[in-house]
């Protein structure tokens, strides 16, 4: 019995982080795999709630040791996700989600091709720039580079299971909140989690 890995990535500006916290707001069964960075904490951020934030020099030796489940260079920093919390949390049943980006999802992939991916996407691309810029956390020269990589992220939209458009955060969340439903009800992990029950019911003793 194992739970089920729930990869969702986004560029940055989409509204992931915010969709990802009211999807797990009242689903005990779900767990967030806080990701490793190099990259500075940015205002109102905690480590060890909103990341783990490390040196660069840390980072390198976790990669020597092959601590992470996936990792890579975005916007000039690493991330990483903890292999070990992961494989912990599914092992008990739980699901886990990983925010990720899409090189991160292609590595996972070959460690869990059974994961769940969604991708969610911005209505277009002025409203993308408009969140960015509404955050006051970047320059106008950060916020030009997040925009150009964010056309070279939404091309990676079509490797993943699912996508969702955030235009509506209601109508985001409610699908969101679907998919994890429909991917709990999904044959494969129904058989799993009652395996018990389903040989009762088949036997024709």
């Amino acid at each position: 019995m194992s739970g089920t890995l729930f990869i969702i990535a986004a560029p940055s500006g989409a509204g992931k982080t915010s969709l990802v916290r009211e999807l797990m707001r009242g689903d005990s069964k779900l767990r967030l795999s806080i990701s490793f960075t190099t990259r500075s904490p940015r205002p109102g951020e905690v480590d060890g709630a909103d990341y783990h934030f490390i040196s660069t020099d840390v980072f390198q030796v976790k990669i020597n040791a092959h601590a992470f489940l996936e990792w890579a260079l975005v916007h000039g920093n690493y991330y990483g996700t903890a292999r070990a919390m992961v494989e912990t949390e599914l092992a008990s049943d739980r699901d886990v989600i990983l925010e990720i980006d899409w090189q991160g999802a292609r590595q996972v992939r070959a460690s869990f091709p059974d994961a769940r991916e969604i991708f969610i996407l911005p209505p277009s691309r002025e409203t993308l720039k408009f969140r960015l810029e509404n955050r006051g956390q970047d320059s106008t020269e950060v916020i030009a580079k997040r925009m150009r990589n964010a056309v070279e992220e939404m091309q990676h939209c079509g490797e993943f299971n699912f996508i969702v458009i955030n235009d509506a955060f209601d109508t985001a969340l409610h699908e969101l909140k679907t998919i994890v439903a429909a991917c709990r009800l999904s044959a494969n992990v129904q058989q799993s989690r009652h395996s018990a029950l389903i040989t009762r019911l088949l036997d024709e003793s």
